[in-house]
């Protein structure tokens, strides 16, 4: 007699238990050897029949993914397969996730133009500074171009940060900076250093979409707070303490990415006057600080390197190529942080701190930096009025820096606007990639730097044109957001409030 054949629903909600298990097997929140809940407790949870339950087990364990311990249960029995960011990321359309979009830019996927990138031009960056600073290596000694560097880095690069740090109100000697290879292994670093996984990591939202990306490698919980450009929500911030105990706070005073916007002095008070409260540690990224021309406050200069740790780099303005950024922090955190960065990487990468050095020290830095906002600046007026005239736009344009935060016309999905801007050669980066709560789709960043060819206005007019002769603008918002189980669109002009 054959079993009765199965539903195509009963085998839909089978196949829902199993891919449940794979993906918490997969992100390493089941590792080899751990007890899976009850059937019953499986049940409950998942609100599937103990039968279905059954079912998926019996099946992961004829599959060699879980086996069966006669009166204790299913244990996980294979090893986990290699960390997949994307698998665990909320269900977007995966054209447009955050990682999808880094890989688009720096594969260089896009023909005609890449506003959605973070980065200036090459032929923005100072590149007759960058070839005296190699022909400089070149001269060093064989020692210099062979050997390993020590894990705090280069003392003359710390000792010329230490004093740029301090035009800043930072006081941060040189035995308090250690050397990394850029901000995001800087930031990686520092969360290996302060986090265990389940940790409670707050961020801005909208934020920098890495962030997201690695946060979710370092298997933490992460809050996120509605931000404008004038800052965080307050009222929100100290819901969040009260609720969850966070961590850390992972954040951008100055020149806010995608925001553009930056902190208040009284602001910035608040924010560590509740730090001090309840114990918060924050990161402080201020990755495009040489492009801001004004007095921000800085949270590290306010705090004293107390609870607030500092990073910066140099790709924005010298070169992405040289891999180099810094991190400034509390004396008795130095020790511990170097042989964490010997333990993962070993030693610095001594011929970009050169390199980094010898542009930062050559006597032309500071006029390309004065040349470079003022470039930044006419490009951003000149986007503004394109972007404009096209029916986006930007509540606050920034006071400098690279982007523009710009709500799209009523009713259009920057992520179907993306998709459909690739495929005319275009680059976006849609508003959803930088917001953990899936509430900016009628957003988009601009590079304002990137937008210098004619081109690029003309095939976004295109895949404007595109969005709304398909008719993909309201249904694709409802539909995505239904999937992530995200709240809808915020309205038009309001990012993160």
């Amino acid at each position: 007699m054959h079993p009765p054949e199965q539903s195509p629903s009963a085998g839909r909600k089978v196949d829902g238990v199993m891919d449940a298990v794979r993906a918490r097997i997969a992100s390493r929140a089941l590792v080899q050897g751990t007890r899976l809940p009850s059937i019953r407790a499986c049940a409950r949870a998942m609100g599937v029949s103990k039968s279905t339950v059954v079912e998926a087990y019996d099946r992961l364990a004829a599959d060699g993914v879980i086996r069966a311990r006669r009166g204790a249960g299913f244990y996980v029995a294979a090893h986990a397969p290699p960390l997949d960011l994307a698998g665990i990321a909320p269900r977007l359309e995966r054209a447009v996730d955050p990682l999808w979009v880094s890989r688009q830019a720096l594969d260089g996927a896009a023909s005609v133009g890449s506003p959605g990138c973070g980065w200036l031009p090459a032929d923005w960056l100072p590149q007759q500074a960058l070839r005296r600073g190699l022909r400089g290596i070149a001269r060093a000694s064989a020692e210099e171009l062979a050997d390993y560097a020590t894990p705090q880095g280069s003392p003359a690069l710390r000792a010329l940060l230490a004093r740029r740090l301090a035009e800043r109100g930072i006081d941060a000697p040189p035995a308090r900076i250690v050397l990394s290879r850029g901000v995001t292994q800087a930031v990686d670093l520092l969360c290996r250093l302060l986090l265990e996984p389940g940790d409670v990591v707050l961020v801005d939202d909208p934020c920098y979409f890495n962030f997201l990306a690695l946060l979710r490698a370092h298997r933490v919980r992460v809050v996120s707070l509605p931000r404008d450009a004038a800052g965080p929500d307050l009222s929100a911030f100290e819901s969040a303490l009260r609720e969850h105990r966070p961590r850390l706070y992972l954040t951008q005073s100055a020149l806010h990415n995608p925001t553009g916007g930056s902190l208040s002095a009284p602001l910035a008070h608040r924010l560590l006057q509740l730090a001090e409260q309840t114990g918060l540690t924050i990161i402080e990224d201020d990755i495009y600080a040489d492009l801001d021309a004004t007095a921000v406050p800085r949270l590290a200069a306010f705090d004293g390197l107390r609870r607030v740790v500092y990073v910066g780099g140099f790709s924005k303005t010298v070169s992405a190529a040289a891999r180099c950024g810094f991190i400034a922090l509390r004396e008795d955190w130095v020790e511990p942080l170097l042989d964490l960065k010997v333990a993962t990487s070993f030693g610095d990468d001594r011929i970009a701190a050169a390199l980094v050095h010898g542009v930062l020290a050559d006597g032309g830095y500071r006029r390309h930096l004065e040349g470079l906002r003022e470039r930044l600046a006419l490009a951003t007026g000149q986007t503004l009025r394109r972007l404009r005239g096209l029916g986006l736009s930007c509540a606050a344009p920034p006071a400098g820096g690279l982007f523009l935060w710009c709500a799209l016309p009523s009713g259009i999905d920057s992520a179907e606007l993306a998709r459909r801007a690739l495929a005319r050669g275009l680059l976006l980066a849609p508003g959803n990639v930088f917001s953990a709560s899936q509430g900016c789709a009628g957003h988009v960043r601009v590079n304002v730097s990137q937008c210098q060819r004619p081109e690029v206005f003309e095939r976004l007019e295109q895949a404007l044109e595109d969005c709304a002769r398909a008719g993909d603008a309201g249904a694709g918002i409802s539909a995505r957001n239904l999937a992530a189980g995200a709240p809808p669109s915020r309205r038009s002009g309001s990012p993160g409030r």
